[in-house]
């Protein structure tokens, strides 16, 4: 198994990335449809990092919503013929702020251990 922290930087990476690609808001992520493509294969990446971290890790972190990420990974994988872009927005605008802040904090403690 990798260690925790090359996940940790996976998710970063991948927010980043999904920041940048939709930075144009979300009259230009519902017409491209590059974006919106590139934009999930970096939430798949982002939520498969997060299932590969160890439970005991994730359970020292329980302000994350680590099950609703599996979930979400789960339906654009296995139902990506029905992802609703609606809800792919409300999850870059709503949850991935919040959760970019917590993985910050939690890597910044992780590399000050």
């Amino acid at each position: 198994m990798k260690d925790s922290r090359v996940y940790l930087i996976h998710i970063r990476d991948c927010i980043t990335r999904i920041k940048q690609y939709t930075v144009e808001g979300k009259e230009v992520f519902f017409q491209d449809i590059k974006t919106q493509d590139a934009v999930l294969r970096n939430l798949q990446v982002m939520c498969e990092s997060v299932q590969k971290l160890p439970n005991d890790w994730k359970n020292s972190y329980p302000e994350i919503e680590w099950s609703n990420i599996a979930g979400f990974r789960n339906r654009l994988t296995h139902e990506y013929l029905n992802v609703d872009i609606d809800i792919v927005w409300i999850v870059i605008e709503r949850y991935l702020p919040d959760l970019e802040i917590r993985i910050d904090a939690i890597a910044q403690e992780y590399w000050d251990m």
